[in-house]
């Protein structure tokens, strides 16, 4: 089996979490060869398009002609520490969140809390007055207000859980999710405030889904509804076998039928002896089925 045989492989038998890491890989590595062709025909529109088609932008504008964008962002990345941070920490808080919740629910945080930090990114972009020069050149891309969304999903939900960190030891996850968002959200907001803001949505996304969870209401089964419409709409269809059997003639039939008589008869006249209790799992299931021919019309 090749490299790329063992890829398929791993995609196919992975769990959501997995599928969604490669998702992530392979586009960056789309975008990686995209570069490069750019660089290598010196057509820095190659690689701009490219990005430009897959990345959300600011201006509502430009967002009503490319709304897909909403989603592709979050799966889109451009420099290789972008990707293996946000997809180290997705893999790391993922694996926790997979051992109390279950796979639907974690791919209903990423894409919700995806669509969060896009709709709080165009939103803040479109009102305060801080971007009223950068609206209409503005892009965001990259994972990180979905992993953060899931970083505040489980750590809400059992935020004692505890961590072993190098130096540090046996620490609660609510602390390293907490040094996590401030660190990568609020610090130095002027540098990136973009994307600080996307991050603030998945998290604020990530905590009013387990609020509501908690409360028995699963904001998520929509969109989990639509995936498995989309997944079942392109799934291949089984082919119907065909098989064509030979009836019976009227010999064979009343001899089936005298012969199930029988069987019959004789679980009666055990009932009649030593009680229904006296019959074994297969002759009352007979039993059963009996009854239900002579009771459903």
């Amino acid at each position: 089996m090749g490299l790329w045989d063992d890829i398929k492989d791993t995609f196919k038998k992975g769990d959501y979490l997995i599928r969604i890491i490669y998702i992530n890989i392979a586009l960056f590595l789309a975008i990686a060869i995209v570069s490069i062709i750019s660089i290598l025909m010196k057509n820095p529109a190659i690689l701009e398009k490219t990005i430009s088609f897959l990345a959300v932008p600011a201006s509502l504008k430009i967002l009503l002609i490319k709304p897909w964008t909403v989603f592709t962002y979050m799966f889109t990345h451009q420099g290789i520490w972008h990707i293996i941070f946000n997809m180290l920490c997705l893999y790391w808080f993922g694996r926790i969140f997979l051992e109390y919740l279950d796979q639907k629910k974690l791919v209903a945080v990423y894409l919700l809390g995806g669509l969060s930090g896009a709709l709080i990114y165009v939103l803040s972009f479109n009102i305060f007055p801080a971007f009223t020069d950068q609206v209409d050149i503005s892009v965001a891309l990259g994972a990180s207000a979905s992993v953060m969304a899931i970083v505040i999903a489980i750590t809400s939900y059992v935020p004692n859980y505890t961590v072993n960190l190098f130096i540090f030891g046996r620490i609660k996850l609510i602390w390293v999710a907490l040094v996590m968002f401030i660190f990568t959200s609020v610090m130095d907001f002027s540098d990136n405030s973009g994307g600080k803001l996307a991050h603030i949505g998945g998290a604020l996304f990530g905590y009013l889904y387990i609020l509501n969870m908690k409360k028995g209401r699963d904001i998520g089964k929509g969109i989990n509804r639509v995936i498995d419409s989309i997944v079942t709409f392109f799934r291949p269809r089984k082919k119907m076998k065909v098989t064509f059997k030979k009836p019976a003639s009227d010999y064979d039939y009343n001899k089936a039928k005298a012969e199930h008589q029988a069987r019959i008869n004789i679980i009666l006249d055990k009932i009649s002896k030593g009680g229904y209790d006296s019959l074994t799992k297969k002759e009352k299931e007979t039993l059963f089925k009996e009854s239900q021919k002579k009771t459903d019309y």
